[in-house]
This record gives structure tokens, sequence and C-alpha cells, in this order.
């Protein structure tokens, strides 16, 4: 398959986009012709008869934000998650996507239906977890859980098979010429002769204990870049107005026995029904299984005929049936009776019902615990919303939150300082987490100003008022001292050790013997022949990288490990043996062939955007996702000091 997002994939968008149920492509929409352009539906992305409504671009949005949220352990905003361009490269590289997919289709490249439902029937997120197989059911039902439909799913996987398509003709067709990997073999098979003394941290000298004045300067230098400054944290007064842990009543007999007569339908029992499903590719195999059911062969015996897997269902209420033709073929029908074939999303299928439970109207003492429960959310709901209703009053009039908290006996909590993703200034976490309307609450209010009631849902509202806010700061020295010392000896070293082979490194430069040199130092000169570059493990990265940077007689200076370099000379250079390096060669052009391909499918999936005239609207996108129309402008940068 094309990579022509490669990187795309690892932004964060990807995210939300990759996986299996996405429905980056599954946007349709209506071409007009220019002159009426104006008077159609605005979009977000066009691209010929595709597009993305602003409303289909919010949802795809909200899903994106939901698994970065997920991930971050936090509340995102929306000026967050598109911040730093990641907006108009979202914009950019799905204009490319529709534009594609419309010429393709276009073009002719459009799979058969046989090979998308041959997909589907595969995919194992379809199959009944009880008998293994494809489940109509379970396809519909997991589809909906995505907030999709089959035909929506199975216009993406037809896209997914034009672009499979596209690539597999490109790879298939295109060969490099056999120069790259020539180049490559040559530089492969050189082979060079050099020599080199190594400065070790020991001819540098290393750094004596440091100060704390120095430590402080260090820290204050690198708080950032050691990850040491501590983070901006938030204490808070939360108001809850539900009970807390306090037992919810007991309601009254009258009222459990008026809310049983109520509901007395819906409590009931429903009727259910086993039955086995067999489903066919097409018509003719359906009419063949109904006919051998009708005739008295089992369903496995059908099924094995067919090279089919019976679908068996056990005491299942109609409600249960996805497809609503299958639920009517199955309990419009009397026991050991055989449906027709009825056409479903996938194929055909044939039911045979073997057993059938009536349903019964509910009693009382089946469903009182159930309806004793369901009046205790009602009355705990009810409780909280009166509350909430005179705190708001009481607001109103003027009071305090203290006041009012007080006045309608609502409960208050202290919120410790926390950061912004939720967790304690030292990274310790919540435990139950705070849910992210909390923590978007909370960094969006001042020093000592209080939220409006939130509404969380399920019947739960919160008010909030922000205490204190800790600014960034960095900890004591004395907590963390060793670690700091131990950071400022290791960079004090590597000055050391630089200033040492740099000055060396310039005695040979300016024209003095390598021998001469590495003597003074206190070191020994080495001598390496017939060096390649994969002869890293045995002499190290500098050495190699030093022998191939430089031309025969030049010298250079390498940092070959954390705490030595190596200078010297490169002496001989022979170039690679014909006869070995055209196998070599053939061997490079092959792995340069997949990269080729990729970035030929780039610059054809842009070429196929712009025959589709592809565009996006950056200003109508932003206003979907209750933006202004235009990003706010970057923060000046601080004016640099005068030169002295």
């Amino acid at each position: 398959m094309l990579t022509a997002f490669r990187t795309f994939a690892k932004s964060k968008w990807a995210v939300g986009l990759l996986v299996v149920l996405a429905l980056g492509l599954l946007v349709t929409g209506g071409s007009q012709m220019d002159v009426l352009g104006s008077l159609g539906p605005k979009h977000v992305v066009s691209a010929g008869d595709r597009s993305l409504s602003p409303s289909e671009f919010r949802s795809e949005l909200d899903r994106i934000r939901e698994q970065a949220q997920e991930q971050a352990g936090r509340a995102l905003s929306f000026e967050e998650l598109i911040g730093e361009g990641g907006l108009r490269q979202y914009l950019e590289q799905k204009s490319q996507q529709l534009g594609f997919v419309n010429w393709a289709w276009n073009a002719g490249i459009r799979p058969g239906k046989e090979l998308v439902l041959r997909q589907i029937r595969q995919a194992p997120g379809f199959f009944d977890s009880v008998t293994g197989q494809f489940s109509e059911e379970q396809y519909r039902a997991a589809l909906a859980e995505n907030n999709a439909t089959p035909e929506m799913f199975e216009a993406q996987l037809r896209d997914q098979y034009s672009t499979q398509h596209y690539g597999a003709s490109l790879g298939a067709g295109m060969r490099l010429p056999r120069i790259y990997g020539a180049i490559l073999a040559s530089q492969a098979l050189e082979t060079r002769d050099g020599r080199w003394f190594t400065v070790t941290q020991a001819m540098a000298g290393s750094a004596p204990a440091p100060t704390d004045a120095q430590l402080t300067t260090f820290m204050n230098q690198n708080a950032d870049q050691l990850g040491l400054r501590l983070p901006e944290t938030r204490t808070a007064s939360l108001v809850l107005f539900d009970d807390g842990a306090a037992a919810a009543s007991m309601p009254t007999e009258a009222r459990i026995l008026e809310r049983f007569n109520f509901r007395r339908d819906a409590l009931s029992l429903p009727e259910k029904r086993s039955f086995v499903t067999l489903t066919a590719p097409n018509r003719a195999a359906a009419d063949r299984i109904a006919a051998a059911l009708r005739a008295g062969q089992s369903p496995a015996e059908v099924a094995r005929a067919n090279s089919i897997q019976p679908a068996e269902y056990t005491d299942t209420p109609r409600s249960a049936l996805g497809d609503p033709a299958v639920a009517a073929a199955v309990f419009g029908l009397a026991a050991d009776q055989v449906s027709a074939p009825v056409q479903a999303g996938v194929g055909f299928v044939v039911a045979k019902v073997t057993a059938i439970q009536p349903g019964r109207a509910a009693t009382l003492a089946d469903v009182r615990d159930q309806v004793i429960a369901e009046l205790r959310v009602e009355d705990a709901r009810a409780a909280v919303y009166r509350r909430v209703e005179a705190y708001e009053k009481a607001r109103q009039d003027g009071k305090t939150l203290d006041e009012a908290v007080r006045e309608v006996g609502a409960r208050m909590v202290r919120i410790p300082a926390i950061r912004q993703d939720g967790k304690l200034r030292n990274g310790q976490e919540i435990n139950p987490p705070l849910p992210p309307q909390l923590l978007q609450s909370m960094w969006g209010l001042g020093k000592g100003a209080e939220s409006e009631v939130v509404d969380m849902g399920q019947g739960q509202y919160f008010v909030v008022r922000l205490d204190d806010i800790l600014p960034p700061s960095l900890p004591p020295l004395a907590g963390i001292r060793e670690p700091l010392a131990q950071q400022w000896t290791l960079r004090e070293n590597a000055r050391l050790l630089n200033a040492r082979a740099g000055a060396l490194a310039a005695r040979v430069r300016g024209g003095e013997d390598l021998a001469a040199v590495a003597a003074s130092a206190g070191a020994t000169i080495q001598t390496g022949t017939g060096l390649n570059r994969q002869s890293v493990e045995q002499y190290g990265q500098g050495v190699i990288a030093g022998v191939f940077s430089s031309g025969r007689g030049e010298p250079f200076s390498q940092q070959n490990s954390a705490d030595t370099f190596v200078i010297g000379r490169t002496d001989r250079i022979a170039a690679a043996v014909p006869a070995l390096a055209a196998p070599v060669a053939e061997q490079f052009r092959q792995r340069m062939a997949g990269d080729h391909v990729n970035a030929v499918g780039e610059m054809a999936i842009a070429a196929a955007a712009e025959r589709s005239k592809a565009k996006y609207d950056e200003a109508l996108a932003r206003t979907s996702l209750g933006l202004p129309a235009e990003a706010p402008a970057a923060p000046a940068s601080p004016a640099a000091p005068p030169a002295q």
C-alpha cells in the first residue's frame, strides 16, 4: 500500500484517523457546477464529488480530541489540539486523500462488490463470539458503536482497495536505474587505511566538586533541559450538590406500586426464540439451503454441504437482532418452520426456528429491586437539581459562594495543588482521577474566580472556585544536590575533554607530526588497514567517521565515546572491486525501490488532488470547532539586547 502520508501518520492526528473503523475516507457529497457552487452547502474540504462538511469535520475532530485526552490524561482544548500548524497539516492531507479517491473512482479504479463483501466477512471484529463465524448482527452492532453504517464502512473499504491497487500497480511497473545501487555499493565496499591516537579524560583532567553557587547557576541555566522546573499548580474548592456517601432513602410502597403499574409493559419479559441462521452469498444458494432444511436435513448437514457455518441463537429476544428483515422473518415463523431467503446487508439469510419461549407479564416480585433502584436514582437527581436551583437563587440574591453552599446543604471538597494534567505537583496520580470538565474549568479561571454551575451529565453538577495559583518554580537545591552535581560534573568533564582534544587536533592540522603530538599527550598511535564502514564495532564510531570523512593525507578529529576523542590521518583510499560490488549494488537497488515507489506515489496523489481541484477552507474549519475564524497571532519574540 502507498505510504503517501508517512509523516502525517506519525503525528497526533493519526491517533484519531488511522483506526479500523475511523471514517477518514468516508466523507462524500455532491458537487455542483462552478456557477452554482456558491448556492450549495459550504464544505471544510472539497475535491470533485468528495467533500467534508462542517458537521463531519467537527465529529472527526471530536473523536481525535477524545483519544488525545485519554493519552494526555487531561482535558485538551481545540486550540491546543490544532496548534502549531496542526490544523493546516490535517486539512492539506485530508484534501489530498479525498482528491485522490475522487480521481481514482472517476478513472475507473473501482473494486468489485464481491471483493468488498469478502473482506467484510473475514474481519474478526464481525464474528460471533459463540459460533466463531461472521454475524450480520455483530457487523451492524460494531459499526453502530462507532456511529457508522454498513454503507459508510463499505465505501471506506472501496476507497482503501483503490489506493492499495494503485500502489501495487506502481510497485510492479517501476524499476530504479542501476547507478543508484552502484553508488551505495561503491561506498560500502571502499576500504581505507589510517592512523590515530585516543585522547582520554585522564589526559584532559577531571572537574573538582562543584560549589553551591556553581550548582545554582547550572540549575537556573538548564532547568528546562534537565526537566527540573516544577509546573504550575492550582488549588481549588469544589462544590458538589449530591449527598455523598449517605444512604438513599427507601421510596414508599405506594410509589413503588405506581411506578410498576406505569412500566408494567416495558418490564414484562419479551418472547424469546431459539433458531439457526445460515448466510449464503446469493439467492440461488439460499434457495437450495431453504429447500434442504424443509426436506428434513439438519442445519449442520446443510452448512457442511454448502461450506458455510451456521449461527445458533438461544433464547434470543427480537430486540437483539440488528437486521429488521431477519428479525421479522424469525418472529413470523412457528416452531420447526424454515423461512424463505431474506436479503440482509451482507448476503441472504435462511432461518429455522427450533424453540419458542412465550413472553409473560412481569410481576412486582420479579422487578421490585429494579423499580426501587430507579426511584432512588430519580430521587437523588431530583434532590441534586433542587440544591442547584436553590444555590443559583442564593447567588442571584447576592450571597457568597460559602454562604450559598451552607444554605442549600451542598458539600465542599478541597482540591490540593494539582497540575494541568490532573496529577499532584510531584507527578503522583490522584485516585479517583479528576474529570476533564473540572480541570478545564480550573484552568479557565483566574485566582479567586468562581465558575458557573457545570453540568457533567447523569445528574451531576459542580461549581469550582480557584483558590490559588502556584507558578512554575525550581525545587530547593538541597533536594536535588546529588543528581545535579553529577550532571554538572559530566558537563564540565566534557568541556575539559573537548578543549584538550581541540588543542591537540589544532597542532596536527598545523602540520606537526601525528606521532609527536600523540607522544606529548602520553598517547600511543594505532594503525588500521583495510577499514570499511562496517568496522564500527571493532574500532568505534569516531574512528570510522573520521577515516571516511577525510581525504587522503588529511587529519581528522572525532568523538569516539562519551569520554574519548580520536585524532588521526587517513593514509590510503582503495576503491571497491567491481566484481564484488555488482551483486551488492543490486541488493541496494532492491532495498531502495520501496522508498522510490512511495515518493512517486506521493507525487501521483498530489497530482490527482490537483486534478480533482481539491481545496479546503481553514476559516470554516476553525468556526466549525467554535473558534475564531483566524488563529490568534503568535506572541512577539522578546527584543534582543543591544550589542555591547
